[in-house]
């Protein structure tokens, strides 16, 4: 794996959070970030037109990268769901929008190998899809959408942690 493009939520951008973190593991394999900032008002991420809205700001970059670059796509990002499954890329989804039926009919569609990440307490998420739509799947009991777990905030810090092991895990599994 050559490339990975990087491809934000709502509230942040490609290289903030936990995208951030995550494709540093990537980037110390090696692998070449494209990072994608949204280039104008992006519509509901609710509505099912969001997903051609999506392709159209992805397409120019994955034919650019070309190959089969890995995505990595927080929140927001899983609207791309679809255009990883028609061009078979890998994925890591943080996040994913679990809540919106074209983005798990695009993940049950896929034949490219996905790892989900989510919490239990994100109201986006659902670890019964996730787990029957990829065997790579990492939850995390108390997250939320933020990956934020109540307590200490080391607690949500050892969260990130195994974000990153989880990743370290998948690109292992998958070479």
């Amino acid at each position: 794996m050559a490339d990975a493009v990087v491809i934000p939520g709502g509230a942040f951008g490609p290289a903030a959070g936990l995208l951030m973190y995550v494709s540093l593991v990537a980037e110390r394999r090696g692998v070449t970030i494209h990072r994608h900032s949204w280039s104008q008002d992006r519509p509901n991420p609710f509505e099912p037109a969001v997903e051609g809205w999506v392709r159209g700001e992805l397409t120019p970059l994955l034919d650019e990268v070309g190959g089969t670059p890995l995505l990595i796509g927080k929140s927001y990002g899983t609207n791309a769901a679809l255009l990883a499954a028609e061009r078979c890329l890998p994925a890591v989804w943080l996040t994913p929008l679990l809540t919106a039926p074209w983005v798990v009919a695009a993940l049950g569609g896929a034949t490219a190998p996905f790892l989900l990440v989510g919490g239990t307490a994100d109201n986006l998420w659902d670890g019964k899809a996730a787990r029957r739509l990829s065997p790579y799947v990492l939850e995390v009991d108390g997250a939320n959408h933020g990956m934020v777990t109540p307590g200490p905030l080391t607690d949500s810090i050892a969260v990130l942690g195994q974000m990153v092991v989880a990743m370290e895990e998948f690109l292992d599994a998958i070479g």
